[in-house]
C-alpha cells in the first residue's frame, strides 16, 4: 500500500496526517494518483484542484509524469517559502 503523507493546510483539509492506500493498476504516475484521489470525492476533489499543491515521491519533488507504486511514500503539501 502506498503511504500518503499530508502536510500543513493539506493535512487540515484531509483531516488526517497520513493514510495507506492500495493503488489501482491504472495509477502509474503522479497525475494518475491525483486523478484517483479526486475521484474519492470531498475533501480530495476541491483540495487537489489547487494548482499550487506540491507532490514528493520518496522525499524527492515529483512531476506529473513521475512514477508511483504501492511501495512509495507520497507527500502532498503546499509550496514551501523561505525567508
Amino acid at each position: 500500500m502506498a503511504h500518503l503523507v499530508y502536510f500543513s493546510w493539506v493535512r487540515e483539509k484531509i483531516g488526517t496526517p497520513e493514510e495507506r492506500v492500495s493503488l489501482p493498476a491504472t495509477v502509474q504516475n503522479v497525475a494518475d494518483l491525483l486523478a484517483f484521489l479526486r475521484g474519492r470525492g470531498e475533501p480530495y476533489a476541491s483540495l487537489l484542484a489547487d494548482p499550487h499543491l506540491r507532490v514528493a515521491v520518496n522525499q524527492s519533488y515529483a512531476q506529473p509524469e513521475s512514477a508511483v507504486t504501492d511501495a512509495d511514500e507520497i507527500a502532498l503539501f503546499p509550496p514551501v517559502s523561505g525567508g
